[in-house]
């Protein structure tokens, strides 16, 4: 089983490259790092349970709403890949269980 996520800058259309992303279960932190150029991370493997994705928005967007963004999602099925997009911006954010 493996976990990505790919965030995008809603304001520029562009991928948010450097962005602060950590991954938690059981209040652990079990992965952490900065989205790439193309604004993804991937590879992380968290296993089965509820998890917690925090992505660092306030050091990534200066002027925002939201300073943390934190989805929380349950892995049933180990065996499969997990990708939970963000499309940001400073006033607003949508998710979804990707493929």
């Amino acid at each position: 089983m493996s976990f990505s996520t790919h965030v995008l800058d809603a304001v520029t259309g562009r991928p948010a490259a450097g962005l602060r992303v950590r991954l938690e279960h059981d209040g652990r932190v079990i992965a952490e790092g900065r989205t790439d150029d193309d604004g993804r991370i991937g590879g992380w493997q968290p296993g089965a349970g509820v998890h917690r994705v925090v992505f660092d928005t306030g050091a990534y967007l200066k002027d925002t709403f939201y300073p943390e963004v934190v989805v929380t999602f349950t892995i049933t099925d180990p065996g499969r890949h997990h990708h939970v997009p963000l499309l940001l911006s400073p006033y607003a954010y949508s998710t979804y269980r990707g493929s």
